[in-house]
């Protein structure tokens, strides 16, 4: 079983035909077939999209909805700009899309805000917003990962850092891990899908033997994640875990990178989730460099 995403998935683009759904789509159908099946674009509904890359050609619907009835996908994946990808995801929401990816970066927090309140009351998981996406090897790629490094095997990522993502994936590859999925869920304060409910897939899900989770300072994100497999390991449920920290020598009330990174209130510091990480029986890794290295010894004992 694959984390989410599989060969049979089938995905609707959001902002198919700007020049950045255009280029990430054009990949996802290059990388072993991804079924993208349709586009969506309100004044541009009854048109085609053409890929010259891929000999693709794909209809383009006014709605989310329409999309969803015409093709019966299981997935959205949002480039729509800021302004108004808040609006798309709660489209997608509306239209009852079982697994929503919202690449974009810069949505206001009011609108996050909006779509949070509209999410809780779905069916609908939301990945992101500000995320690369999610991409589990050989079988399907949404977003704006680098396909050529993964490699299928046994290792979950998971990670708040786009670019430490790529990392961990390079390293457990080189290292003849492989993964099964990588989930990059994005740094914003308001999103999502959270590290827990990526772990309580990784745990229960036989495929992936280890796990690496890779966070960054600000929130509490990766200490409440930490205290769900220290519980998880109390009821005999636990995977070896090597983590990361991004973000240690950033200065109090400074954001770094993402608008969720920021130190505040004495809460957030790396050194904080390092020592809650490290209780909860996570071998954490000195460098980013190291990732690969430090899940070796993890499961070496």
């Amino acid at each position: 079983m694959s984390i989410l995403v599989n060969k049979d998935t089938k995905i609707i683009v959001q902002g198919l035909t700007g020049k950045t759904g255009t280029f990430h789509t054009e990949q996802a159908l290059e990388y072993y077939g991804t079924k993208m099946v349709a586009g969506v674009h309100p004044k541009k509904g009854g048109s085609t999209w053409g890929s010259v890359e891929s000999a693709a050609q794909l209809p383009i619907f006014a709605t989310a909805g329409e999309a969803k009835e015409a093709t019966g996908a299981d997935a959205s994946v949002i480039y729509v700009p800021p302004a108004g990808a808040g609006a798309a995801i709660i489209e997608a929401i509306d239209a009852e899309i079982p697994f929503i990816v919202c690449i974009t970066e810069g949505i206001p927090v009011a609108d996050m805000v909006k779509v949070k309140r509209r999410l809780e009351k779905s069916n609908s998981r939301l990945l992101g917003p500000n995320c690369p996406g999610i991409l589990t090897p050989e079988e399907c790629k949404i977003g704006i990962m680098p396909g050529s490094i993964f490699k299928k095997g046994s290792v979950g990522v998971v990670s708040r850092s786009g670019t430490l993502t790529y990392e961990a994936v390079f390293q457990t590859t080189n290292a003849g891990l492989g993964q099964t999925t990588a989930v990059g869920i994005g740094g914003d304060p308001v999103k999502g899908t959270e590290f827990i409910d990526v772990l309580e897939m990784f745990l229960a899900d036989d495929e992936t033997q280890s796990i690496i989770m890779i966070g960054e300072i600000g929130g509490s994100a990766e200490e409440e994640a930490a205290q769900f497999l220290k519980d998880e390991a109390k009821k005999g449920r636990s995977k070896p875990v090597a983590g990361f920290i991004a973000g240690r020598t950033a200065p109090p009330g400074r954001t770094m990178g993402h608008a969720g990174a920021v130190i505040s209130g004495g809460k957030g510091g790396a050194e904080d989730k390092i020592a809650a990480m490290e209780e909860a029986g996570i071998k954490v890794s000195p460098s980013p460099a190291k990732l690969g290295e430090t899940l070796l010894e993890v499961l070496k004992g």
